[in-house]
């Protein structure tokens, strides 16, 4: 009934090699060994995106150099490099990011090279973009100003 017999070879089987870090230059070792931080020379990978689900309710500041998803209540500013609002979010602060799409409630100036309200958005403030797409069905209360640095004067404001 049982017998004991070789395990098939899985040919189809890939291994994939780990990844070699890559090695430092000279002019990069000698960049290391005159700075006065080593966080400057740090190198930052792609991260996952960070998810705020809909049962979340933060009071204060975000800050990541990563992609963000919020579902929740935030009151306070948010910094990213992609923040996307979803439809059940509602933002009471300041939104700088490279790129935004806003399906839910943001109440305060949002900042950034790409943004896009869709046909759910629901905005209160000022936009301050390079490129912006409105949707119909959008709601947006405030002004729109076209800038090529759209995050110049960001800590002249905040003083």
């Amino acid at each position: 009934m049982f017998s004991k017999s070789k395990k098939p070879e899985n040919k189809d089987m890939v291994v994939a090699p780990v990844p070699i870090p890559p090695k430092d230059t000279e002019g990069e070792k000698s960049a290391k060994q005159n700075s006065g931080s080593a966080n400057e020379n740090k190198v930052f990978t792609k991260v996952a995106p960070s998810v705020l689900s809909s049962d979340l309710k933060v009071k204060g500041n975000l800050l990541t150099s990563g992609d963000i998803q919020i579902e929740g209540i935030i009151e306070g500013d948010i910094q990213a490099h992609l923040l996307t609002v979803g439809e059940t979010s509602k933002i009471k602060g300041e939104i700088i990011a490279d790129d935004v799409i806003i399906n839910g409630n943001v109440i305060g100036c949002v900042r950034g090279l790409k943004v896009r309200l869709t046909n759910k958005a629901r905005v209160q403030g000022d936009i301050i973009h390079k490129a912006i797409a409105i949707e119909s069905g959008a709601h947006f209360e405030g002004t729109v100003q076209r800038t090529d640095n759209p995050f110049e004067n960001v800590e002249e404001k905040k003083k």
